[in-house]
């Protein structure tokens, strides 16, 4: 029987990408914060005031479990809420200075480490793992 490229290229996928994320929770780890609360002050850090939903977009979280983070990364004096004033519905995010000075710490040695683990691929090649990636991502969200 033949080799199977597309089982054989998920495995790899798979593989490497359980290998990367392990790398990158370790990494998040020493600065004394979970993963997702890295991950949502990142975002805030680069994209500035967000809802709550745009949060959950942007990092995949859903709502429920993004509402406890967000309680801890206030608490921490990290980040604040406000309501909007337009739709009592909707919860404005922002990151604090305390937060933002946190992120201009640790943001850099984080993405250090991330240049680190892709340090042997080229250019090219980092373009076309971006470009089969987005392929297969869109065509499994239309199946």
């Amino acid at each position: 029987m033949g080799e199977n490229l597309s089982l054989k290229t998920f495995v790899v996928l798979m593989k490497s990408a359980k290998s990367v994320e392990d790398r990158i929770k370790q990494d998040i780890k020493r600065y004394g914060v979970s993963t997702t609360e890295f991950t949502i002050l990142e975002a805030l850090y680069h994209k500035g005031n967000l809802t709550v939903q745009q949060i959950c977009d942007a990092v995949l979280i859903n709502s429920g479990s993004i509402t406890y983070v967000i309680d801890k990364l206030q608490k921490k004096g990290l980040l604040k809420r406000s309501p909007s004033k337009s739709d009592r519905r909707v919860v404005h995010v922002q990151i604090t200075d305390q937060g933002k000075q946190l992120m201009n710490r640790i943001f850099p040695k984080h993405q250090a480490v991330i240049e680190e683990v892709f340090k042997d691929v080229s250019p090219e090649e980092k373009q076309t793992v971006i470009d089969v990636l987005k392929k297969v991502g869109l065509k499994a969200e239309r199946d």
